[in-house]
């Protein structure tokens, strides 16, 4: 026991040390933000030159670009209402989702999971996410270059971004936050892959490092802008994130459980939900929610907002009672747990699909993901042995493939979606390459980050820890006490 509690502390204190390491890294990594550049110094130079001569036309000309300003008050509302809405998808929406779903000795820690991991992302988007994500230095479009992939550095640390700074009719302060809720929510989403077993030290380095080096330089591909891989240069649809949030997280999520390995117990001991009660509460906190997360990246007040909740709204309901009658034929009765997942399959696949797809697609996508999530989060699992606790890939990462590759059909004008000027077989061949790149890149760099934290830490609990639980193993504390 001596010897075990030694040990204890020893790993402690060096995955302490580790994470004062890595954050000194990322602010020695940032520093340069602080260093200006040759050009930088030169076009200062110019300007010091001139200030006297232009001071008055300056102000004139702040004066005249202030009256010009591009910010929309309603789009301005509606963005920080879609913000708060995507935040309460994670804390508390999924935190209760994925808590009612795990045993009672490790609901605490499934909270405190996602609420960590809202602190550590929001100081890496920051520090550097951001800039690599949105950041568009070095990009042409149609062409691809080093920066199609990844952002450049010239925003670490938000450099330069004021309250008057813009991003299209909305502040750039407000799309920086909505953004950053995208980036929280991913890595909280692979926890539910690895529930029940994982180190808190080992989930924190691996979440920290995975925000930075696998879910950045996905959204630049996306969503940056020309020259940005996907979206421009391949042309692939990903309205609000099929490839960067579920597909990447989905993919992620099924690396993290092969590597920790199965509960013990699985498969050969009972593991129901402590509180499916708390899991519908967390379910339709993600449901509500989820119109911030796809209408919300019209990222305007109009009309494409609007079709982009009614799709979701369709789907998701379609995609709920898909599961519900598959598993009321198979089992003789629909359950909870089946209608309030399926829904979250809805919502899943929805996701890439709702700027672009119409009502009638939208009730094809759902009833899709219905039934080939249903058999995703069963048989597949069942058939291939892998212990996704709480069926990350089964949901997240199906789902999304499922939205991803039904985006390119239901996109065409002819089936009601908002029209494309390539046809329905190139639209989706454009979507499966996409999906390819994400799901290598994703499932190559997941695993090297894996195995780099299980060297330095170690992945797992200890088997005495597991069967305690994490709740008092990793954190002292009971969820419950009665």
């Amino acid at each position: 026991m001596q010897q075990r509690s030694a040990s204890h502390f020893s790993n402690r204190r060096f995955s302490y040390t580790l994470i004062g390491t890595l954050v000194i890294i990322l602010l020695i990594f940032s520093v340069s933000s602080l260093i200006p550049s040759r050009d930088v110094l030169a076009d200062q130079h110019e300007a010091a030159e001139v200030e006297g001569a232009e001071g008055d036309a300056a102000e004139d000309e702040a004066a005249e670009d202030e009256a010009e300003s591009s910010i929309d008050s309603g789009d301005t509302a509606w963005m920080l209402t879609s913000t708060a809405l995507v935040l309460f998808m994670t804390i508390p929406g999924l935190a209760l989702f994925y808590g009612g779903l795990v045993r009672v000795q490790n609901v605490l820690s499934v909270l405190m999971q996602c609420f960590a991991l809202t602190g550590i992302i929001t100081v890496i988007w920051i520090v550097c996410g951001y800039s690599l994500a949105f950041n568009t230095a070095g990009m042409e479009a149609g062409k691809i270059t080093f920066n199609s992939f990844v952002g450049g550095l010239g925003t670490i640390f938000l450099k330069g971004v004021t309250t008057s700074s813009e991003s299209g009719s909305i502040p750039e302060t407000v799309f920086i936050v909505f953004q950053m809720t995208f980036a929280i929510i991913t890595p909280a989403l692979i926890a539910g892959a690895f529930a029940e077993r994982m180190k808190f030290s080992a989930m924190l380095i691996f979440s920290a490092l995975w925000s930075i080096i696998v879910y950045a330089p996905l959204c630049h591909m996306a969503w940056s802008g020309d020259g940005s891989l996907f979206g421009d240069v391949i042309g692939a649809l990903d309205f609000a994130g099929g490839n960067v949030v579920h597909i990447n997280a989905g993919i992620a999520a099924l690396v993290a459980a092969i590597l920790v390995g199965k509960r013990l117990g699985y498969q050969t001991t009972a593991m129901p939900p402590h509180s499916l009660t708390i899991t519908v509460v967390g379910a339709s906190m993600l449901w509500v929610g989820w119109f911030g997360f796809n209408a919300g990246s019209q990222l305007a007040a109009d009309g494409g907002a609007g079709m982009a909740m009614l799709v979701t709204q369709v789907s998701t309901a379609t995609a709920a009672i898909t599961w519900m009658f598959i598993e009321w034929i198979k089992h003789g009765k629909p359950s909870v747990l089946g209608i309030v997942t399926g829904a979250v399959g809805g919502l899943v696949a929805i996701t890439p699909a709702s700027g672009t797809v119409g009502p009638m697609g939208a009730l094809v996508i759902g009833f899709a993901s219905g039934a080939i999530c249903f058999w995703g989060a069963t048989s597949l699992k069942s058939k291939l042995g892998y212990d996704d606790s709480l069926d990350a890939f089964g949901v997240h990462g199906i789902g999304g493939i499922v939205g991803a590759l039904l985006t390119g059909v239901f996109t065409a004008s002819a089936l009601g979606g908002a029209g494309m000027d390539v046809g329905i077989g190139l639209q989706v061949w454009k979507q499966f390459l996409s999906i390819v790149i994400t799901i290598v890149w994703s499932g190559v760099l997941s695993f090297i980050i894996l195995k780099i934290v299980d060297a330095i830490v170690g992945l797992r609990v200890e088997e005495d820890d597991e069967r305690m639980g994490l709740d008092l193993s990793q954190h002292n504390e009971r969820g419950y006490n009665l």
